[in-house]
């Protein structure tokens, strides 16, 4: 029997998880000690800068921002020296050395140390993220069909470790050692390195399918002309950059969990519940948490709903309206804060709850619908170019951030608020128009 459309190959690797590929828990372990070093230090980041080096709002707020942006601009290049020149292996294992030696860069107190080790963490990451995924589509044959229930796993695994990190790591750096917290991602890291290096024979085949893949031809599609794309190609790019601008404002609202609500936490919110003491740091894994939770029941519920499943643009809206419904829950919680009363946790739970109900919406369809609608020649340009969404989101997140101690709380909650409602609004005007741009692409 060959490789089909339903099912793997004769040759295929069934001797790991559930039937699929060895190398699948080789990656999963890796990617979940990765998102460990990186959430976890994020999850302190900002209360770090206004804490321990004593800036004030505004530029911790612009540091943050420039750092968790350039994360995801720097996947772009990753991607590209992967092809070219070290291959897909060896960036994932020298973007995690470098990630590692940013973070025990980070434990050393001095100013200097402190934007070494992040440049460093910005540099790796961007080796690393982009090819850690492109090995886990790479232990699947063509067509074979376990390669969504694979990226689902992995998928498990970056939330896992976004989860945990921020739980370990902000424990560390607030209640013992800020420093401490840094070297805990490093060893983090390390640790997924350890393991990536002793499964390396699990990843040959997917190895050896990305050595006979042909080199991109980057001279030969800059040497085409803008018109050599179709009327219809020209139509599904202008879809891609509608999505993208609606996906950079979404990631504007939702990365503020480590930015904005990060200082909302600690400054405003009773760190007490049941008894157990809380650190604001620990705020942060909350999304990842409900992402666990949360997406099998969309899973579930996308192919429940069969041919009524909302199309594309129409998930998009609905992500922007979850995220304004967020921050709209914010507003009074805000407003009681500022009159000196320490507010309850659960108003930061449930902002979180009803943001995940958005990034389940957005998320898992934004890779996918570029990957269908960019030009075949193009679609790594415009892959590129999908990350820069999160890289704005990013920067926006720490820019809003800078009006924590300058805005009424309800103010600034209110102001995301509108721009997100009215988003999703504009969005849900632009669903059918945008359908037609797609030119039939689900």
């Amino acid at each position: 029997m060959t490789s089909g459309a339903t099912a793997p190959g004769i040759h295929a690797d069934t001797a790991g998880w559930a039937g699929h590929p060895r190398g699948l828990s080789t990656l999963f372990f890796t990617e979940t000690w990765e998102r460990f070093s990186y959430y976890g230090m994020r999850a302190f980041l900002i209360l770090y800068m206004v804490h321990a080096l004593g800036f004030d709002d505004r530029h911790a707020g612009a540091v943050y921002g420039t750092y968790t942006g350039s994360v995801w601009f720097a996947a772009i290049f990753g991607g590209i020296i992967a092809d070219r020149w070290l291959g897909q292996f060896r960036s994932v294992l020298f973007g995690g050395i470098i990630i590692a030696l940013g973070h025990f860069t980070l434990a050393f107190k001095a100013l200097p140390f402190f934007y070494t080790g992040l440049s460093l963490i910005v540099i790796g990451t961007g080796l690393l993220k982009p090819n850690v995924s492109t090995l886990v589509g790479s232990l699947y044959e063509q067509g074979d069909a376990r390669r969504d229930a694979g990226f689902s796993i992995f998928y498990m695994g970056i939330n896992l470790g976004a989860f945990i990190g921020p739980i370990v790591a902000g424990y560390l750096a607030q209640n013992v050692d800020w420093h401490l917290g840094f070297a805990c991602a490093g060893v983090g890291m390390t640790l997924g390195l350890i393991q990536y290096v002793a499964g390396r024979a699990r990843l040959a085949p997917a190895l050896a399918r990305l050595a006979e893949q042909p080199k991109p031809a980057f001279a030969a599609a800059a040497g085409k002309a803008p018109g050599a794309f179709t009327a219809v190609e020209w139509k599904r790019i202008g879809a891609v950059i509608v999505l993208f601008l609606a996906a950079s404002l979404f990631w504007a609202a939702y990365e503020q969990a480590g930015s904005t609500l990060n200082l909302f936490a600690d400054r405003y919110v009773r760190l007490e519940l049941l008894g157990v003491r809380l650190y604001a740091s620990w705020f942060v894994s909350i999304q990842a948490g409900f992402v666990i939770l949360l997406a099998p029941v969309f899973a579930w519920l996308w192919v429940r709903l069969g041919p009524r499943e909302p199309s594309s643009p129409a998930k998009f809206a609905i992500a922007l309206f979850f995220a304004g419904l967020a921050f709209l829950l914010l507003v009074p919680a805000g407003a009681i804060a500022q009159g000196g009363v320490k507010v309850s946790p659960l108003w930061l739970v449930g902002a979180y709850f009803i943001e995940e109900l958005g990034e389940l919406s957005l998320s898992p369809v934004g890779l996918s619908v570029v990957t269908k609608l960019a030009p075949t020649r193009i679609v790594g340009l415009m892959m590129g170019v999908w990350f820069l969404s999160n890289a704005l989101g990013n920067k926006l997140a720490g820019w809003s951030a800078g009006f924590i101690s300058t805005l009424p709380l309800a103010t600034l909650f209110g102001t995301t608020a509108v721009v997100m409602l009215g988003a999703a609004l504009v969005m849900a005007l632009l669903i059918k128009p945008v359908r037609r741009l797609m030119g039939g692409v689900h």
